[in-house]
């Protein structure tokens, strides 16, 4: 019996690399060199939509509050808070030793702005994560009362990622839409300079008030998405920390004495988001539930796992990974099924169909795409992969321009926000451009309760939909695989994927 094309592919990718780069001059202090898969996109917290900006933002803006290591949302700005009883309103207290980089007081009116920002910028990615607030009242200099049009449990989980992350009121008034060329925030590292491409540089920022917690004077962040050249510049010492190490060299890692790594069960998703409202979108791929089911079906999802990740990840159909509360264990992943994607295409009478898919560059991304591509080849869908770097990618999907991509999410500790913020109508992250009513009512009554059996049951209903629709094709999910210098103690890796360098320092 012949084999599948794809299956003979799986043998012959293979990862290349690109000449490493120089670290950076090591003056003027300790210095962490960290090697990121990309180049991020903005710095200003309301806008940035990409992964590792994160990175880089978690060091500069400390946020409302933030998560363990257990998926627990604990204090950073906000020292507590309080619910009222029909979770319509919530008060937070601020700590009081807390400035902004340009010496401006970290306050309530500070808070107030940065929330309201969130939610009127024009160019804001926050809106939609925090569409309950209906106002923010300053109570007194250090508490602030967030009132809501209606319960949303999820909101304090969205505090703890970048519509939570707090910048000076003094530099946004100043820069507007420009903040991210300088932006100005209240965390244990401040901006120094960025050079497009090439590096971030930021510096210590002594008036922190926790700043005996950080051992390092610099960070230096690289993007580089080959996962080869990360680890050679780590093995090289031209890196100390880099995230998203390959699968596939965890074995070598884990053998060299020099190197540790450091994985963690990821809360997100990979997946392919197809267009389904913008101007970009293919008719017939987009218009044609049949065509995108069918699609589904012809993508061995295993295989995939097996052949890029050494079998590392967990395949996936729902937004949630399988070590979820809200993953839905009735809701298997259907096995790859060649006969039944072809019966799909035949019902909706169509024998071939041209989709250009946008990939970001890194190898991993890449290979994952040509698997894929070479698996539906076999449907009658011709796949034109397009490389496509990470900033020009988000662009480009925002304004609608595309046919499909393949991006993941990085995941939040609440299921809301694995959905809300890319499927609920009119969100700025939604780049399907997919608008469900259903899908939108399910998701407020699921905002409105606590109870974890009802809201299991609730987001239940919205997989189900989202199975039924397919704006997005749910691929895996991800470990977060961290690799670092033997030298570096204390790093530990959290759920989400982010890096934090408290307690982190570097032996002689």
């Amino acid at each position: 019996m012949r084999k599948p094309f794809y299956l003979a592919l799986m043998a012959s990718i293979a990862m290349t690399g690109l000449t490493a780069l120089p670290a950076s001059a090591q003056d003027g202090g300790t210095v962490l060199n960290i090697g990121l898969q990309d180049d991020p996109d903005t710095l200003d917290p309301a806008t940035n939509w990409s992964f590792v900006g994160r990175h880089v933002l978690q060091q500069m803006c400390d946020k409302i509050v933030d998560i363990n290591g257990n998926n627990e949302i604990v204090p950073m700005l906000a020292t507590d808070w309080t619910w009222n009883e029909d979770s319509t309103q919530l008060t937070l207290n601020i700590r009081e030793d807390a400035t902004f980089h340009d010496g401006t007081p970290v306050n309530a009116e500070a808070i107030k702005y940065n929330l309201d920002r969130a939610l009127t910028l024009e160019i804001s990615r926050r809106a939609s994560e925090i569409s309950a607030i209906e106002s923010v009242e300053v109570v007194d200099e250090f508490t602030v009362q967030i009132n809501l049009s209606e319960p949303s449990v999820p909101l304090l989980a969205a505090l703890t990622d970048r519509a939570g992350m707090i910048i000076s009121p003094a530099a946004g008034e100043e820069l507007g839409e420009d903040f991210t060329n300088d932006p100005v925030c209240s965390g244990p590292y401040e901006f120094v300079e960025r050079v497009a491409q090439d590096y971030i540089e930021l510096e210590k920022f002594d008036d922190y008030y926790a700043a005996d917690d950080y051992a390092f004077d610099r960070l230096i962040f690289r993007g580089m998405p080959d996962s080869n050249t990360r680890l050679l510049n780590l093995r090289s010492g031209q890196f100390d920390l880099i995230e998203r190490l390959a699968a596939t060299d965890v074995a070598s890692v884990d053998d060299d004495p020099a190197l540790e790594t450091a994985p963690v069960v990821g809360l997100g998703y990979y997946g392919i988001t197809i267009d389904i409202g913008g101007e970009g979108a293919d008719p017939d791929f987009s218009q044609q539930q049949a065509v995108r089911e069918a699609f589904s079906l012809a993508i061995d999802r295993e295989a995939i796992n097996q052949v890029v990740f050494e079998g590392q990840f967990a395949v996936g159909n729902q937004p949630f990974p399988p070590t979820s509360p809200y993953y839905n264990q009735d809701m298997p992943v259907q096995p790859r099924d060649v006969e039944a994607a072809r019966a799909l295409m035949e019902e909706a009478g169509i024998d071939q169909i041209d989709l250009e898919l946008l990939v970001p560059t890194d190898a991993e991304r890449q290979q994952v795409a040509t698997l894929i591509q070479s698996m539906v080849a076999e449907i009658g869908i011709n796949v034109e992969i397009r490389p496509t770097e990470l900033m020009t990618l988000l662009d480009t999907a925002r304004e609608g321009n595309f046919e499909a991509h393949l991006v993941g999410w990085s995941g939040r500790v609440d299921p809301d926000l694995n959905i809300t913020p890319m499927l609920s109508c009119g969100a700025a992250g939604n780049d399907a451009h997919y608008c469900s009513e259903e899908l939108d009512t399910i998701l407020t009554e699921a905002r409105a309760v606590g109870d974890v059996a009802t809201r299991q049951e609730k987001y239940s209903e919205a997989v189900d939909l989202l199975l039924t629709d397919l704006p997005i094709v749910y691929l895996y999910h991800s470990q977060w695989i961290f690799a670092h210098d033997a030298a570096l103690e204390g790093f530990d890796p959290f759920p989400d994927g982010i890096i934090r360098l408290g307690g982190v320092t570097m032996t002689e």
